[in-house]
């Protein structure tokens, strides 16, 4: 590895890798590293990625052992924060009922038993509303606010949703109710007539909190609310106030499935409530990892993929209030059967997904060509396709191509509900918002990286002409940028358990702190075959010895996967990450390969 910051060689000189990459190591400071390894007694390497990731001899003790007292701001710093804090403290001490209409996805669902366990606590009466994807969409609606007055709702907060609810907040506002927004998607200048609207992306707001998932943005609330009880003397030496650290494995669950970036304060939720998830003290989330068969140290790995499709499962294909009811749920019977429940809508979700996603491909190569990468991003619209699995359908062929993808689904009634997803260097929340301005859509909002429209047939044709002509410079510009950084060269015999070890003192890894990529060079594919249907598993044998197990993930169909299979025997140049192989009881190690070059 390099100390020069200003490097631009291309390593192994690689421009153009099997997934269309240029290789370059990722840019550090020699001395910083030297300085980080041994003021802190670090390996060397360890030392690298702290210095490659921006972290110096001042923030690498915070970066390592982050804490909620040292790294979280005042609440306050959000815009209407107090107000919110004041009007749910009064709610509170006049004995009325709170109701939390919430989304129906892993942020949503997270953010709704925060507040309901929070509030449980505190004896408070509460209702909670989940929408149904398949029948009522997206974000708040104005009978289910009618639903939650008739039902006794003094006060009404949506999280996850509500920055855009324009007509239903004003339903609610007629109706008498006090209505809270919590939300953390894109804004817009005007905002519903809402008695407080925290959001650390309004456009008013300056709080730098904005890369917070909206359950982080709910506990903040919590803490706000917290205080507001203490100064009002809720709390006594008869009644204490509720130990909100708890609540810390479910901020890290919404945190990680929201994909926001893990930095920061962001950082600290998930390092801190990993270690709440490991107490074993909630018993939905308990439950839920007994069912997977989770039995070794929870990792951002398990929340993402294990823990989080199966709270999402029952909002995808399920009933959508699901996964709020586990996660609010303190019997061990009943939130096992809640757990196996989800796991089987879980699978069902799988199998819908394949469904569409071959449906989709098929329609992209009747267009572009077996192989070919649509240009400049994928826009896709099939008949009757399931609303609950286009998001992930949009997010697979997301990676594949390497596009930005709108996958949308269109019902008997004409009305077209689409998800996208993006590339970094994308913001296609802010190409669906400016979509809505011109009236080219009836609804849609999202973030850079994610994003939701509703359309009719008539409005397609012009949508889709206006999107693709907007996102064509910006992904030209994102492409041309785009670079595989590589935080060191490894041997196959180096890769150790020990070292994964140091290496994961890093973690939670993920957007803005990506899990370290290293390279093996010369290295045999000795066998390759596919397993899972499209998984492609290869073993790598060095130059110098050694012999790992390595595998390139939904890759059989693609050049990369394709390459390593048509070329046993031969040598490649591979990066991917390292990991330790724990399946089936085995102590030992693996790679995943994201990329390969085949020598000539």
């Amino acid at each position: 590895m390099t100390g020069n910051t200003d490097q631009a060689d291309f390593l192994f000189g690689v421009e153009n890798s099997l997934m269309g990459r240029a290789w370059m190591v990722r840019p550090f400071d020699m001395r910083e590293a030297l300085a980080i390894s041994q003021r802190f007694d670090l390996p060397e390497i360890v030392g690298r990625l702290l210095a490659a990731r921006g972290q110096t001899i001042d923030t690498t003790e915070t970066f390592l052992n982050p804490s909620i007292k040292e790294c979280m701001p005042d609440p306050s710093v959000m815009r209407d924060m107090d107000k919110a804090a004041d009007i749910l403290s009064d709610a509170v001490l006049n004995d009325q009922t709170i109701a939390i209409f919430g989304d129906y996805d892993v942020d949503g669902a997270t953010s709704t038993s925060l507040l309901i366990t929070y509030l449980g606590h505190l004896g408070v009466k509460t209702l909670y509303y989940i929408p149904d994807r398949q029948k009522e969409g997206y974000g708040p609606n104005s009978a289910a606010f009618q639903s939650l007055k008739q039902q006794g709702a003094d006060v009404i907060i949506t999280v996850d949703c509500g920055i855009m609810s324009f007509e239903p907040v004003q339903t609610a506002k007629d109706l008498g109710l006090k209505v809270i927004i919590v939300d953390h998607h894109k804004a817009e200048t005007d905002l519903p007539v809402a008695d407080a609207i925290v959001n650390p992306n309004r456009l008013d707001d300056n709080s730098g909190l904005g890369m917070l998932a909206a359950v982080g943005v709910t506990f903040m609330l919590i803490v706000a609310l917290n205080r507001s009880l203490r100064q009002k003397d809720r709390f006594n030496k008869n009644t204490q106030a509720p130990n909100i650290l708890r609540l810390l494995d479910v901020v890290a669950l919404g945190t990680v499935c929201d994909i926001v970036p893990l930095m920061g304060l962001n950082r600290v939720f998930v390092k801190q409530g990993l270690k709440q998830l490991a107490l074993r003290q909630n018993i939905g989330l308990t439950a839920l990892s007994d069912q997977a068969g989770l039995d070794q140290k929870p990792t951002p790995y398990h929340l993402g993929f294990v823990l989080g499709p199966r709270i999402n499962a029952g909002g995808r294909v399920g009933k959508a209030s699901m996964g709020t009811d586990l996660l609010v749920n303190n019997q061990p019977e009943t939130a096992m059967q809640l757990a196996v429940q989800l796991a089987n809508f879980n699978d069902e979700r799988k199998e819908i997904e394949a469904g569409v996603e071959n449906d989709a491909l098929s329609s992209i190569f009747d267009e572009v060509g077996m192989g070919n990468a649509p240009w400049p991003a994928v826009m896709i619209l099939g008949e009757g396709w399931h609303s609950g699995v286009i998001g992930i359908v949009a997010s697979r062929l997301k990676d594949r191509f390497n596009r930005p993808t709108l996958v949308c689904s269109e019902d008997q009634e004409g009305v077209i509900k689409g998800s996208a997803r993006s590339i970094t260097g994308v913001d296609i929340g802010a190409i669906i918002l400016e979509a809505r301005h011109k009236g080219l859509i009836e609804a849609g909002g999202g973030h850079a990286m994610a994003a939701g429209v509703t359309l009719n047939r008539q409005q397609y044709e012009g949508f889709k002409a206006f999107f693709m002509t907007k996102i064509e410079d910006a992904v030209a510009l994102a492409l041309k940028e785009q670079v595989t950084h590589v935080d060191g060269l490894l041997t196959i015999s180096g890769i150790t358990g020990e070292l994964i070890d140091q290496i994961d003192e890093l973690e939670p890894f993920g957007v803005g702190n990506p899990g370290p990529k290293f390279a093996i060079a010369n290295c045999k594919v000795s066998k390759a075959d596919i397993i899972g249907g499209n998984h492609v598993r290869v073993f790598l044998e060095g130059p110098e010895g050694g012999r790992i197990k390595a595998m390139a993930f939904r890759s059989a169909d693609s050049d990369l996967g394709s390459t390593l299979l048509a070329n046993q025997g031969k040598k490649f140049h591979v990066i991917g990450k390292i990991k330790r192989d724990t399946w089936m009881g085995r102590d030992g190690v693996e790679m995943t390969i994201d990329d390969a070059v085949l020598l000539s």
